[in-house]
């Protein structure tokens, strides 16, 4: 199977109008999607009444955190699957750029490597950034700390918080590259790659709330940078392969 043509890529006139509807369809609406669910979740206090729902099923202790299933299984489980899934892909895209027969897979494959890495890597970057702690910290789930905000102002003396966004649902949440990689080779595959990542990432996610070690809304924000990432990153791309074909 070869790529798609430039004709099934959705910007491939690159007519304002529909680069324009393309940037509102994949940056504008979940920009406001992620804005308006972060407000409930992070200043309308979503985020610690799910938290609480979870830590009363589990008996006012967290049950699951050093649990097989989501420690062994998918935390750590996980990390290994993301990276020999993105292992494989270096070795398809390596073997794409040696080999003349491969030509046409060169920068999609570069593009989903270079999107993984850089996905995860942003988010990495953002938790350093950042200073906010894990619910497993907080004394309102058996910690030491008591709750601060993005963009409160930490007590003095108080250790820094590296929980947000979560790195590790990036490990699944990276793989929303699948969507742009499907643009770029087979556009008719984009939804499932896009369940790829958004399962994956929600998997992840999901065990590590249930251990207690993030918030949805930390999820939620490590989902919007991914997906940021791998947008911008398809553009840059996209334009680059699009100068070739008209060279």
């Amino acid at each position: 199977m070869r790529p798609a043509s430039p004709a099934l890529d959705p910007l491939a006139s690159d007519a304002p109008a529909q680069a324009s509807g393309f940037l509102r369809r994949h940056l504008g609406w979940p920009l406001l999607a992620v804005l308006a669910t972060s407000a409930v979740l992070m200043a309308g206090g979503g985020d610690q009444w799910l938290a609480d729902q979870l830590y009363r099923v589990e008996g006012h202790h967290w049950l699951l955190q050093n649990a097989w299933a989501t420690s062994q299984l998918i935390h750590k489980g996980g990390k290994w699957l993301s990276a020999a899934a993105t292992l494989l892909a270096i070795v398809l895209c390596f073997h794409a750029w040696r080999h003349e027969r491969a030509a046409a897979w060169r920068w999609p494959l570069l593009y989903l490597v270079m999107a993984v890495a850089l996905g995860t890597g942003v988010v990495s970057l953002l938790k350093s950034l950042t200073n906010m702690d894990c619910p497993w910290d907080l004394a309102r789930y058996g910690g030491l700390r008591e709750y601060v905000g993005l963009f409160a102002t930490r007590p003095h003396g108080m250790p820094r918080g590296v929980c947000f966004p979560a790195g590790h649902s990036s490990a699944g949440f990276a793989w929303v590259s699948l969507y742009f990689f499907a643009l770029l080779v087979r556009p008719a595959w984009r939804w499932r790659g896009l369940a790829v990542g958004l399962v994956a990432g929600g998997v992840f996610g999901a065990a590590q709330q249930l251990r207690g070690a993030h918030f949805l809304s930390h999820d939620l924000w490590t989902l919007a940078a991914c997906w940021t990432v791998s947008l911008l990153l398809f553009l840059l791309v996209r334009r680059i392969t699009a100068r070739g074909v008209r060279a």
